[in-house]
């Protein structure tokens, strides 16, 4: 069997002495584990690290079975984050969070929105909001979606300032006052009455409102936590 796609490194750990297990993210194949023969060599190693764009061929004699790969660079979006530590912890937050989708489950619209974000990284006054659209984006995919289009109690769509953290429904100022100590604040760039000016406290609302239910539906009940790389990304954002 063989087929020819392009992906995302997600990770890399080594085989033998000379050869790499690589995890891709291929937009028509879903997450893909293949061999990388010389992938432990000094031409091969910049091209294998985790958030870089490449393309791949992959052939096996059955379909289950491990693969090989053979890839090659499209976009080095690890070496041009390399000397910007929060850009850094953005990527690797995204390239390990990408791990909690199943193997070779395709999932093309978040793929496109996930290139979209990388090609952002350099851009520090775009990204963070993104990036915070991306985990919600990644929280729909795993069927966990919030409903952030109208208020839980009454059905309206305007003043939505909060979000039910059990049910992750959208609550509005009015319903959710006698209830604002339990509620989660909903910053208002992730609703349709969005303003074009998102502030860092928003991104920060954002990622408290994501990271809430990627980790109580997600992650704790895999016996997981959020990554390490999302706690150094948040604290340079505090910075």
């Amino acid at each position: 069997m063989q087929w020819t796609d392009e992906g995302i490194v997600l990770s890399v750990r080594s085989h033998g002495e000379t050869a790499a297990i690589v995890d891709l993210w291929t937009r028509a194949h879903g997450r893909h584990l293949g061999l990388v023969h010389g992938g432990r060599s000094r031409r091969l190693r910049p091209l294998l690290q985790a958030g870089n764009h490449v393309d791949v061929t992959w052939k096996a004699r059955l379909a289950d079975q491990l693969g090989h790969m053979s890839i090659e660079m499209r976009r080095a979006f690890a070496a041009e984050t390399m000397d910007d530590a929060t850009a850094l912890a953005a990527l690797s937050t995204i390239t390990t969070l990408t791990h909690l989708l199943p193997e070779r489950d395709p999932h093309p619209n978040l793929y496109e929105i996930t290139l979209f974000v990388l090609g952002f990284l350099n851009d520090p006054t775009v990204w963070p909001a993104l990036l915070v659209r991306w985990e919600l984006a990644l929280l729909d995919e795993l069927g966990f979606g919030l409903d952030l289009s109208q208020c839980a109690a009454t059905g309206a769509n305007d003043r939505l300032i909060y979000v039910s953290p059990k049910s992750g429904r959208a609550v509005s100022a009015s319903a959710g006052e006698p209830y604002r100590d339990k509620l989660l604040p909903l910053p208002q760039f992730l609703t349709k009455q969005r303003s074009a000016l998102v502030t860092d406290a928003d991104v920060r609302l954002g990622f408290a409102l994501t990271g809430h239910f990627l980790e109580t539906r997600v992650l704790l009940p895999r016996g997981q936590s959020l990554p390490q790389s999302r706690e150094r990304l948040l604290a340079h954002l505090a910075e």
